[in-house]
């Protein structure tokens, strides 16, 4: 009855089997059948509910043979399940001691029993879909080496192979098993399954009809093909077997169910809600149905997220709090989240329009009449835009509390599940809960995730919660555990940026030196990095009026890569802005004329030759024959109470404290005489330009 899926009938059938013969290997298999009967149907059923009858049945067949092994195997696969590896390990250890170490295959008194055993503790290394090969698949091997003739040793191989994806071994394996007995219709519906998996549709039939030839009140094998079918897009056959399949199954509201569930593994979503609402109006006892009803609303497409809220709300209702599984929790959760995913857009849209305000706010102060009155109105458009924005952010945060809370509960009933605890920390960093998020990473840390991604999650998070302390002490752990990882040190540097904004203190400046430094060990992968930590070195350095700089770190931007054109663009335009700053219009129009190379219809630098010009034209017409710069050293620092003089000729300048100067050239006058005491004197043209900035070098 279990290999034919019959849990319910299998379960009273044990039940009285074990009063009769408590033996061991009843108690096991008994407990195997509980298992078997949760991972068959997931979602009606509790994880919790199911591993505590089968881990009771594992006891009570521990008590009646101390000495077999396999309910030590059921007690570590249940542990396993519930990811207590430790507990896991300790009962594999003590079915292991149950089984002597040997020299020679003769020398085991029951070599079928003991590599049976072998195999039943590989098995028990599968959870989640996935197997742990390295301590798996060496036990598998020696239970094949200890007896090759068992097909179910072989039906687990076929398992394992194909959890990780090996399908052609899997096959083999299950072949295997189907000629060693050809009586039993399992092997041949597993690799029907398997075509079937690979919508390899027409291959996979024959083997499913084998099995039903077998045995024709093999269950699984019509809800196989009903699947099948379904997938082909003939649902009236498909409803034919999964009709058989509910005849062999049983029970009328309860074959119903299972067609149900078979619907919605099937991806029937639609025809899955509409079976429960049937049964609804028969049956309303049938609470768990609304979970069902849920799943199948939010995994539908396109998904319907206020019908599956409506049932999962029924279903907290009216369900008792202990049979409310972990599913239940975790898919209210992303119900929620999915509803409200405009969200995070939402914030940013706040964020960005409130930018905006503000710069008109400062716009209407400084206007004047009729476009003093048209800012008003943007003004007011702007309010509105973010008062109703706010309002529906306000709204939305209440159901992602509701969201979060319920993906707690579920993280508390498995607090070693990291698949899950990932889940949540990056719903919370998705949905700007970032000081949760932090705490969420952090606790998967503590659970063994140690890689550099793991800190480095910690770190953005808090970074971006403004929590600067804790986010400078994660990644400063990052930085010292793994020093060649890249995004330690560019999130490092984003930090100390956001501590100051301004550059007052100039605290992020050592942070994008050591990022450069990295970052340039691989100029090619880490192209994209370095662009950002030169323009932010350029931009230091701009508002130190470092001009020169400055223009080192953007002449290293337009070198960067010879295939970013949007890279050179950045970089030319700003160099062309600190020869605008510093009245160096000549080189200015220059730099940007480079640009336009490049981009022929960039705006940027065609307004500012633009403006260029203007300001040259005005220069010149206030005072054609003016000269001004700015006196500096080789390090950018002015040099004050230098001299300025046109040579052979009385025209003579002194530079005040910040190192400039001005005075009206005779003229025919032809070259330039600078001098200060302790540099060396420097002679400079004189050409059509008015502006000169010249640095001098040390004596």
């Amino acid at each position: 009855m279990t290999k034919s899926e019959q849990y319910d009938e299998a379960v009273v059938s044990f039940k009285q089997l074990v009063q009769k013969e408590p033996t061991s290997k009843n108690y096991f298999y008994f407990g195997e059948t509980y298992l078997l009967s949760y991972f068959a149907d997931t979602i009606s059923n509790s994880l919790k509910e199911s591993t505590d009858l089968a881990k009771e049945m594992y006891s009570l067949g521990i008590k009646a043979d101390s000495l077999d092994p396999l309910n030590y195997i059921g007690l570590a696969k249940v542990y396993f399940y519930l990811d207590k590896d430790k507990d896991a390990d300790a009962y594999r250890s003590k079915a292991r001691k149950h089984l002597p170490s040997y020299k020679r295959i003769k020398n085991i008194s029951n070599p079928k029993d003991y590599a049976f055993a072998l195999a039943k503790i590989s098995e028990s290394y599968v959870r989640n879909e996935k197997v742990d090969t390295s301590k798996a698949f060496p036990l598998l091997r020696e239970a094949l080496t200890i007896d090759s003739k068992n097909p179910e040793i072989y039906l687990i191989a076929g398992d394992l192979y194909f959890i990780i994806r090996d399908a052609s071994v899997s096959v083999k394996n299950y072949g295997i098993a189907n000629n060693l007995d050809k009586t039993r219709p399992t092997a041949n519906m597993k690799i029907g399954s398997i075509y079937m998996k690979a919508k390899n549709l027409n291959n996979a039939i024959p083997y499913f009809e084998q099995a039903i030839a077998l045995n024709a009140n093999y269950a699984p094998a019509y809800r196989e093909l009903g699947q099948l079918y379904s997938m082909a897009g003939k649902y009236d056959k498909s409803k034919e077997y999964f009709k058989k399949y509910l005849e062999l199954t049983k029970g009328n509201i309860p074959a119903k169910i299972r067609y149900v569930n078979a619907l919605f593994y099937a991806k029937e979503y639609d025809e899955a809600v509409s079976n429960v609402e049937e049964i609804f109006a028969v049956d309303q006892q049938r609470i768990y149905l609304n979970r069902i009803a849920a799943y199948s609303s939010f995994e539908k497409n396109p998904p319907a997220y206020d019908k599956a809220l409506f049932y999962m709300d029924r279903l907290f209702k009216e369900m008792p709090a202990d049979r409310i599984i972990q599913k239940d929790y975790t898919y209210y959760a992303k119900i929620l989240l999915k509803k409200n995913s405009d969200y995070p857009r939402n914030v940013l849209n706040v964020e960005k329009l409130e930018r905006d305000l503000e710069r008109n706010q400062d716009r209407y102060e400084r206007s004047k009449g009729d476009a003093k009155e048209k800012i008003k109105t943007q003004i007011d458009t702007l309010t509105s835009q973010i008062a109703s924005l706010r309002k529906q952010i306000a709204s939305d945060d209440l159901e992602l509390d509701k969201a979060f809370a319920a993906y707690k509960k579920a993280f508390d009933m498995t607090p070693e599940d990291k698949s899950l605890l990932n889940d949540v920390a990056v719903n919370l960093y998705n949905y700007k809960r970032f000081n949760e998020s932090a705490k969420y990473f952090e606790k998967m840390i503590e659970l063994g995730k140690t890689d550099a991604n793991d800190y480095l999650q910690v770190g953005k998070a808090y970074s971006q919660a403004k929590n600067y302390t804790k986010a400078d002490s994660a990644l400063a752990i990052l930085i010292q555990k793994y020093p060649d990882f890249i995004q330690g040190y560019v999130w490092m540097a984003n930090t100390y940026a956001a501590m100051d904004p301004d550059n007052d203190k100039g605290i992020a400046k050592p942070k994008f030196e050591d990022l450069i430094n990295k970052a340039r060990t691989d100029s090619v992968k880490n192209a994209g990095d370095l662009f950002n930590a030169y323009r932010f070195m350029g931009s230091y350095f701009f508002g130190q009026k470092n001009f020169a700089k400055a223009r080192d770190y953007y002449n290293m931007i337009v070198n960067l890569t010879a295939d970013k054109k949007d890279y050179k663009v950045i970089g030319y335009n700003s160099i062309g802005l600190t020869y605008y700053s510093n009245s160096e219009f000549d080189k200015a129009i220059e730099t940007y004329k480079k640009t336009l190379e490049i981009d022929p219809k960039n705006q940027n630098a065609i307004v500012s030759i633009k403006n260029i010009e203007i300001a040259k034209n005005n220069v010149t017409k206030a005072k054609p024959n003016e000269l001004r710069g700015v006196i500096k050293d080789v390090f950018g620092g002015p040099i004050s109470g230098a001299s300025v003089r046109v040579r052979d000729t009385a025209a003579e300048a002194w530079t005040n404290a910040k190192g400039e100067y001005s005075f009206e050239m005779p003229s025919g006058s032809e070259a330039l005489i600078i001098s200060a005491k302790g540099y060396k004197t420097k002679e400079v043209n004189i050409t059509s330009a008015r502006i000169y900035n010249i640095s001098l070098e040390q004596q």
